[in-house]
């Protein structure tokens, strides 16, 4: 061979040989990635004990994923990662019924199998989300107001002279009927249906019960404010009157649910992290965020809905009692949402009467006054129904399956209510 052929010769050689040596670095690092990626997975992210929805049944966890679609001729399968847990399927349709669907009301009596067939699918459809941009702002300015500035006009100053003055905006005389008429307005707008549960396919009002309870832990774990929970659970009832969800998304609805009602009513709201955590990762940050932007479709972006907790307090300005008797009405209206039969067929500001007339009378022997029937337009004959309903689920409180507002009102900073036991009969006048 000549010169110039073995020369050719020795540099396909070594050429052959540098792509090898590369292939071979590409795979080591390759492997490095993985491993680092494999342990930094292994960490545990947080430490401590998590406030778990344990006790739904069949509510099932991710699977894990796939590892690609094998190559055949003719039309390929591409892969795709499922959003309801996570693993890779192909377009294979499956026996499963969707995750969400659109209620179609029928008339009572109608057959509810025509029911599935007249829903459109909600589950894939795409729900973009815009990144959150976070910006770093400047501090404001301090504004120098003159010192002979009145503040007699109703946009009255909370600090004057460095004392600090408490602000309720139900105190507020000027204002306080037309308050109460637009909550009264809003709360029937709001209002879910009573009877939704029965054209759900595959949840109960048992399940729900379990949610708001675990939901009842939740707010306590975080310090979230009552009014917090009332209205995550308005958000529950009001998207399962129109979706119908398969019991593996009910607790996705109601994490979506109390992060919305979070951001809405607590100053610090905790972060969408922590929602995932505290549901022990059974669903991804993504599928909190897209549940969260299907509630707000779903409602409409309407968040604004009074609840039981607001009445009582309307109720409480109104007929001063003792801090035992508000706590122990407090008590008795969380009572109410755990069980949707037989209170979603009441308005808020009658579960909030029933409460908090049976809660005076248990502790005071009081009753409904003059001023609140004239106030409210409730006489003590209208509410009766409710009242009643109440005291049996009042009675039946310390055998009830679900435990977590009777372990919250244990504490003292309720007074213990939860403890008092409830009359055995009504004798109210």
């Amino acid at each position: 061979m000549s010169s110039v052929g073995q020369t050719q010769g020795s540099a396909v050689h070594d050429s052959g040989a540098d792509i090898h040596n590369q292939e071979n670095m590409l795979s080591r690092l390759r492997g490095a990635s993985k491993n680092r990626i494999e342990n930094r997975e292994n960490v545990n992210p947080k430490p401590g004990n998590r406030t778990v929805l344990g006790a739904l049944e069949n509510n099932q966890r991710r699977q894990p994923v796939l590892r690609g679609a094998k190559q055949v001729s003719g039309p390929q399968i591409i892969a795709c990662k499922s959003e309801e847990h996570g693993r890779s399927f192909g377009e294979k349709p499956s026996a499963r019924p969707p995750a969400f669907q659109i209620h179609v009301d029928e008339p009572d009596g109608a057959c509810s199998n025509k029911l599935s067939t007249q829903r459109a699918t909600m589950d894939c459809s795409p729900l973009t989300l815009n990144p959150t941009v976070t910006r770093l702002r400047q501090p404001l300015a301090t504004i120098d107001l003159p010192m002979e500035a009145s503040f007699d006009s109703p946009m009255d100053m909370s600090v004057i002279d460095g004392e600090e003055r408490p602000t309720n905006v139900n105190e507020v005389s000027d204002y306080a009927t037309e308050i109460h008429t637009h909550l009264r307005e809003m709360e029937v707008k709001s209002k879910p249906k009573a009877g939704y549960m029965k054209k759900q396919p595959d949840i109960t009002n048992s399940m729900r019960a379990i949610l708001v309870d675990w939901l009842v832990e939740v707010g306590e774990e975080y310090k979230l404010q009552n009014e917090t929970l009332y209205l995550a659970v308005n958000y529950i009832d009001r998207f399962l009157s129109s979706m119908s969800v398969l019991r593996g998304k009910l607790q996705l609805v109601g994490t979506a649910a109390m992060l919305l009602a979070s951001k809405f009513e607590e100053i610090y709201p905790p972060e969408v992290a922590e929602f995932v955590y505290i549901t022990d990762d059974t669903y991804t940050k993504k599928q909190v965020l897209r549940m969260e932007h299907l509630v707000l479709t779903v409602l409409s972006f309407d968040l604004a809905a009074p609840t039981i907790n607001q009445f009582l307090t309307q109720y409480f300005l109104h007929q001063p009692v003792s801090s035992k008797v508000e706590s122990l009405s407090m008590f008795l209206g969380e009572l109410s949402l755990i069980d949707c039969d037989p209170f979603l067929k009441y308005l808020p500001s009658q579960t909030a009467a029933a409460a908090f007339i049976l809660a005076n009378h248990t502790l005071a022997g009081g009753s409904w006054s003059r001023a609140l029937v004239e106030m409210t337009g409730y006489t003590l004959e209208d509410l009766m129904p409710c009242i009643q309903d109440l005291h049996q689920t009042y009675l039946g409180a310390a055998q009830h399956s679900q435990q977590a507002v009777r372990e919250k009102y244990k504490g003292s900073k309720y007074h213990e209510v939860s403890l008092i036991d409830p009359p055995e009969k009504l004798m109210l006048n």
